[in-house]
């Protein structure tokens, strides 16, 4: 069931009934009763692949806090961590551990491979697994206390807004907001509305927009060269950032209306002036994870210059894994770890002397952030690198690419620029007080903007195809 969907809208209007209508008490089971409904309407026996590691957790974390014994406590998070990652791997990374080794054998000239598998992955489990860890290595440290009832630990992880793409919440956050849930409030039935309005704006009327000129040049990289691959690569970026940021505000929204308030996911990337500001801004609750599960475990910056960037590497590669079973992940994750490792490096010993202007800078950053989607988005390793090697070959003239083109598309590639630019402007005037000051102070200024954004939706926004949101398939 998606956001963007019309089933989500009869979904989300009966159970924002039933929250109302319900007696405080009875809120969080009925809001159980509708994640798990909302997760079963994908593939009812996901979930059992659900719950078997959530089962786990709940009793490990028990079990952490009744012991004192560090290597009980040390097994007892070993038994979560490998039912988790180890479930995590068999459905995504299984088949592509097993054609790698096949690969390699043949490289010898050997005939022998082992068989793959019929593995359909499971919406959403990047996410719930991550927020399932997150629970038991807290209990271990002492800074979460256990949940004693298994039904609201099962509301933790399933919590239908955030269950399938994020933003992955702390249980510090999220557990006494789902224990405590609030009566509706119209603040935050108005506040969450309207980021459900703005998040659809940014899925529907652009990222679905810019994905028709992406998809026919990436699905076909022989017949695209130079500002064909360029404009294409410039409207992933804003497609893929359109489309997860979308989904999390709408995500952060419907959780909103309720009273809950889950962790902000994004803060206007693509004006940052370093890779590691990038990363300060871009899938936050991501990020943060990896530092506090990964990059903190290994050492963080308390150690050696050369281990520090060591560590940087290891976790950006460790993300990039995260993201896809694909050599073109692992690609994006080591270029993203090299230049964090190399801001590092010469933060500490200044191998290169100066700096770029901001407006450089910002540029200068968006365009390795766009060279590394190369990568993300292409169908293989050997498309990814033609397209590389077409953007490159000028001998081609973009007129003529563009005429084979069909009129629609034409049309799809000729607002691609303007909407980008709307959001940029509309981005930017969000970080200036005096703005949300003239937003909130005037309410015919406010209802204008709720209306012209009902209108883009209604005049930009692709509404006849449904399409999924791209963060679903990790």
């Amino acid at each position: 069931m998606l956001f963007n969907s019309y089933d989500f809208l009869v979904f989300f209007t009966v159970v924002l009934t039933l929250y109302h209508l319900l007696p405080s008490k009875f809120r969080w089971f009925m809001v159980l009763i509708a994640s798990l409904y909302f997760y079963m309407s994908w593939k009812w026996q996901y979930i059992f692949i659900m719950f078997f590691p959530a089962t786990i957790d709940f009793f490990v974390a028990k079990g952490l806090e009744k012991t004192a014994d560090i290597k009980r406590k040390k097994l007892l998070l070993s038994i979560s961590l490998i039912t988790n990652l180890g479930l995590l791997f068999y459905f995504k990374y299984y088949n592509f551990f097993i054609d790698s080794i096949n690969s390699s054998v043949s490289l010898f000239g050997s005939s022998f491979s082992l068989p793959l598998a019929n593995i359909l992955l499971p919406i959403g489990i990047s996410f719930y697994t991550f927020q399932s860890i997150s629970y038991t290595v807290e209990v271990y440290y002492g800074r979460q206390k256990a949940v004693q009832n298994f039904f609201r630990f099962s509301l933790f992880v399933s919590y239908f807004p955030q269950l399938v793409a994020g933003p992955i919440n702390r249980p510090q956050v999220l557990l006494p907001q789902l224990s405590n849930m609030k009566p509706l409030a119209s603040e935050n039935i108005i506040v969450g509305l309207r980021l459900m309005l703005w998040g659809l704006f940014k899925k529907v009327a652009i990222a679905d927009r810019l994905a028709y000129f992406v998809n026919i040049v990436y699905n076909d990289p022989d017949s695209y060269h130079g500002l064909s691959v360029v404009i294409a690569t410039i409207f992933f970026a804003f497609q893929i950032y359109c489309d997860f940021s979308g989904y999390s505000d709408m995500a952060i929204g419907v959780a909103k209306t309720m009273g809950v308030d889950l962790v902000k996911n994004f803060r206007t990337p693509y004006f940052s002036k370093s890779i590691k500001e990038f990363w300060s801004r871009w899938h936050i609750s991501l990020s943060t994870w990896f530092r506090d599960y990964v990059y903190i475990p290994l050492g963080g910056n308390r150690v050696s210059t050369s281990r520090w960037a060591l560590n940087l590497f290891i976790t950006f590669m460790v993300s990039g894994v995260w993201h896809g079973a694909s050599w073109n992940f692992v690609i994006w994750g080591a270029i993203h770890g090299l230049l964090n490792a190399l801001e590092a490096l010469n933060s500490k010993t200044h191998f290169i002397r100066f700096s770029l202007p901001p407006l450089l800078a910002n540029i200068w950053t968006f365009t390795i952030v766009c060279f590394a989607w190369i990568f993300f988005r292409a169908n293989n390793l050997h498309d990814s690198f033609l397209l590389i090697n077409n953007m490159f070959s000028f001998d081609y003239s973009f007129l003529k690419e563009m005429k084979g083109l069909s009129g629609v598309n034409l049309y799809n590639l000729a607002v691609g620029f303007p909407l980008i630019i709307l959001l940029l402007l509309l981005e930017k005037s969000q970080e200036f007080n005096w703005a949300q000051n003239l937003f909130y102070s005037s309410k015919p200024l406010r209802y204008a903007c709720y209306i012209s954004l009902i209108v883009l939706i209604a005049f930009f926004g692709v509404l006849v195809e449904q399409s999924s949101f791209i963060y679903f398939q990790f």
